[in-house]
């Protein structure tokens, strides 16, 4: 088992909503910046939304105020609500951590990652 564990991937309709989870198994994890990243086959890997252990979070620009991530402490699970999804949101998704910050997260600075939650949604 990895240290972050994705489910809640699926196949959904344009407009419908999914909510991933990640498990963080690993207790040095569980207080550093957390994140979802996502990649489309033949794409780069791009930043989809970040939290830090403070609460302070970053989406990537085209989120919209579509997505958002949040943490549950007491189980060491980190989420991302998905609403109003669109056919080009179909990718995998990553959960991604980086030890070495607590605050301040950055996109390139997360260097742990999940195996994925594949997303896919249809017109």
């Amino acid at each position: 088992q990895g240290q972050l564990v994705e489910s809640g991937g699926g196949s959904v309709q344009a407009g419908g909503s999914l909510r991933l989870s990640c498990v963080v198994s690993s207790s040095g994890l569980k207080n550093v910046c957390l994140g979802w990243f996502r990649q489309i086959p033949g794409k780069e890997r791009e930043g989809v939304a970040h939290l830090d252990n403070f609460g302070e979070a970053g989406y990537g620009e085209f989120t919209k105020g579509r997505f958002t991530v949040s943490r549950d402490k007491s189980t060491g699970t980190l989420h991302l609500e998905m609403n109003y999804l669109k056919p080009e949101d179909s990718a995998m998704y990553y959960c991604a951590a980086d030890p070495s910050h607590f605050w301040g997260c950055s996109w390139s600075s997360f260097n742990t990652w999940g195996k994925g939650t594949q997303v896919t949604v249809s017109s």
